[in-house]
């Protein structure tokens, strides 16, 4: 269900330029919810054009290891990660966000 109240705040922020038709989005690959059931759900919720841009995570780790970490598991509201090279918990850079691109006014 987070996925539904994420869903609803992107709409509801696409809203405020107008009569929307498409919106264009970036999804971190370890964001709040999977990329995945994000747009599942936008699709249920409105008829736009919704076109997204999966952003690979990035980390960098005490070990001196920078790039996409090891993704050992992924849920809901969570995500277990490790750094490749050392197996330790890297400190993430990015690939978390959910940003609006563009909007798309009729």
């Amino acid at each position: 269900m987070h996925e539904t109240v994420i869903a609803e705040n992107i709409i509801n922020e696409a809203k405020k330029q107008g009569k929307v038709n498409s919106i264009k989005l970036e999804i971190g690959e370890l964001a709040h919810v999977p990329p995945e059931e994000l747009l599942e759900c936008l699709h249920k919720l409105v008829s736009w054009k919704i076109e997204s841009k999966i952003i690979e995570a990035k980390a960098d780790c005490s070990c001196g290891f920078e790039g996409h970490p090891k993704v050992l598991d992924r849920g809901h509201d969570y995500f277990m990660i490790e750094c490749p090279e050392c197996r330790e918990t890297p400190r993430l850079i990015s690939g978390t966000e959910i940003k609006i691109i563009s909007v798309g006014v009729k």
